[in-house]
C-alpha cells in the first residue's frame, strides 16, 4: 500500500516555437506528496513549475510521465460521464493567482459556492460555513467578484476548491499578487485548513520566504528540470546547487547586497546568463 498520495513520475512537457523548434518546459520532474503534506515547488519564471503544476490538475497533458493519486493512475485525458469527471475534480483542485480564473463574475459569493456544492451533490447549505472557513462575512456573501479585494477574491476561490472537498490543493502563485499582510492572512488560512481537513498542498511559488512558511518538501526548478530537492528548512538554509544560492542571494534581506546576487548569477552562467 502507497504512503503517498499523490507521486508524479517523469513528467515531461515539450511546446513547438512559432519561428521553429521548441522549448523544453518540463524534463523528467518526479516527487511524492504523502496525506496532508505540503510540497513547494520553486524557481524563476521561466522554470517549469506552472507547467508542472498545470499537469498535475489536467490543463496540460504531459508527453511522458504518470500522475498517481492514492495509488491509482490519473488520466491525462478527462474521463466519459459526468460521476468520473466529478470523481476527478474531487482529487486534485487549483488555486490561480488571478481568482478570476475561476469565478464567475456574474454570481456573488455565495452563489459561486452554491453552484459548486449543487454539482458534486453537497448540501448547498454549506456555502455559509465555507466562507466562514475562509474568513469572508455576510457582506462579502453577497458581492461579486469584482466587489471584493485582491485578497477577499483569493479566499473565495479557496472556499470554491474547497467546496467540493478535494483531497489535493495546487495553488500557483496563489499570494503573489497580494499585499504582504494580506499574504500572511492567506497562508494562515491555508495552515488552518491543512490542519482541520488533512488536505494536501502542491505550493508553487518564486516566493522563497512563503514557500518556507508552508511547506515541509520543496523542488528547485531550472529550465524545466528539478535542480535540488529536500526537505524546506535544509534546502532554504544550506542549499547545495548553486541555482538555489543564486535565488536565495536574490532575496531582498537587511542588509542585502545586490552585487552579491549579481556575481552568484554570474558565476552559474557566465557565457549565457539567465
Amino acid at each position: 500500500m502507497t504512503t503517498h498520495l499523490l507521486e508524479a513520475a517523469g513528467l515531461s512537457k515539450t511546446y513547438p516555437l512559432p519561428g521553429g523548434g521548441s522549448h523544453q518546459a518540463a524534463t523528467d520532474v518526479t516527487f511524492a506528496v504523502p496525506p496532508g503534506g505540503a510540497l513547494g515547488i520553486v524557481g524563476e519564471s521561466g522554470s517549469g513549475k506552472t507547467t508542472v503544476a498545470r499537469m498535475l490538475v489536467g490543463l496540460v497533458r504531459p508527453d511522458h510521465g504518470t500522475i498517481t493519486v492514492a495509488g491509482r493512475a490519473r488520466s491525462p485525458r478527462p474521463p466519459r460521464g459526468r460521476s468520473a469527471r466529478l470523481a476527478r475534480a474531487r482529487e486534485i483542485q487549483m488555486v490561480f493567482q488571478d481568482p478570476y480564473v475561476s469565478l464567475d463574475p456574474r454570481l456573488t459569493a455565495t452563489q459561486c459556492l452554491r453552484t459548486a456544492l449543487r454539482l458534486h451533490d453537497r448540501g448547498e447549505a454549506n456555502a455559509a460555513e465555507l466562507l466562514d472557513r475562509v474568513g469572508l462575512g455576510p457582506r462579502e456573501a453577497d458581492a461579486r467578484p469584482r466587489d471584493l479585494s485582491g485578497g477577499q477574491r483569493q479566499r473565495l476561490a479557496i472556499a470554491r476548491a474547497l467546496a467540493v472537498d478535494p483531497r489535493i490543493l495546487v495553488l500557483d502563485e496563489a499570494v503573489a499578487a497580494l499585499d504582504v499582510s494580506i499574504q500572511a492572512q492567506i497562508l494562515q488560512l491555508l495552515t488552518e485548513i491543512r490542519e482541520e481537513t488533512g488536505v494536501a498542498l502542491v505550493f508553487v511559488s518564486h516566493d522563497l520566504a512563503v514557500v518556507r512558511h508552508v511547506t515541509e518538501e520543496v523542488l528547485v526548478m531550472r529550465r524545466g528540470k528539478v535542480v535540488e530537492r529536500g526537505p524546506t528548512s535544509r534546502v532554504l538554509s544550506s542549499p547545495q546547487d548553486p541555482y538555489t544560492r543564486l535565488l536565495l542571494a536574490s532575496v531582498p534581506t537587511e542588509g542585502w547586497d545586490p552585487t552579491t546576487a549579481a556575481r552568484a548569477r554570474e558565476s552559474l552562467n557566465p557565457t549565457n546568463p539567465t
